[in-house]
């Protein structure tokens, strides 16, 4: 339970549960709950970001409703922020994922949880691929409603997309993946140090996108899928 809390410090119970359970440990919410308050095992909890003047946020309308499924690469793609430790302190990776083929195609890892990240994440993203006309997705968090993300989007000509507030299943996919690579890596190599932490990472994304075959895909990794499609 202490592993699982230090590479996801925002689960609470319910989520500690579903987590514990993944893993083979058969637990039940009430017996997690009661187990958490007595190791002092409390979730952290994103501070609200506290807005200075009259600058207003820039939300997009939700353009994918959960509309998972594209017909080509660089349509529809998702992203997030998501937390990582090596014991003593955390990071925070940052991905973009192509709902086309389910392929990672761009992600970050910095010690600060902030607007920097989120931008770098998009330009290497785009640097790489042709992003005109993209939706790109992601929730509210205050990186993806400012003014320096919207201009981002803009100068690549990419069209923003927002999860209704407070509403998870709007942006299940990436969830999905953060899960996988927690559950497929992170948790098993208990990586001591950020040079393993992004090592592991890098790994695993590449085993993701070139090895490990997805049914959805017709068995195929997302990059096979992808090439497959295209011959």
């Amino acid at each position: 339970m202490i592993g699982v809390h230090i590479l996801n410090p925002e689960f609470g119970y319910p989520r500690m549960t579903d987590s514990l359970n993944e893993n083979g440990y058969k637990i039940n919410h009430k017996k997690v709950y009661r187990l958490m308050k007595e190791m002092k095992i409390q979730s952290i909890i994103r501070k609200k970001r506290k807005r200075h003047g009259k600058t207003p946020s820039v939300i997009y309308p939700n353009r994918l409703q959960r509309k998972f499924r594209a017909t080509g690469p660089n349509q529809k793609m998702v992203t997030d922020i998501t937390y990582v430790s090596d014991g003593k302190q955390f990071y925070y990776l940052s991905v973009i994922q192509d709902l086309f083929n389910n392929e990672i195609v761009s992600w970050q890892l910095s010690k600060r949880n902030d607007l920097e990240l989120v931008l770098n994440t998009v330009t290497k993203w785009a640097r790489k691929k042709d992003v005109a006309e993209a939706v790109l997705h992601s929730d509210q968090g205050f990186q993806y409603t400012s003014k320096a993300y919207n201009k981002r989007l803009e100068d690549y000509g990419i069209k923003g997309s927002h999860s209704r507030k407070g509403n998870c299943l709007d942006n299940a996919c990436i969830e999905s993946f953060f899960s996988h690579l927690k559950t497929e890596k992170l948790y098993i190599n208990q990586c001591k140090s950020e040079d393993e932490i992004r090592q592991a990472i890098e790994d695993y994304i590449y085993h993701y996108n070139y090895k490990r075959f997805q049914k959805k895909l017709k068995k195929r990794a997302p990059v096979e899928y992808r090439h497959a499609l295209a011959a």
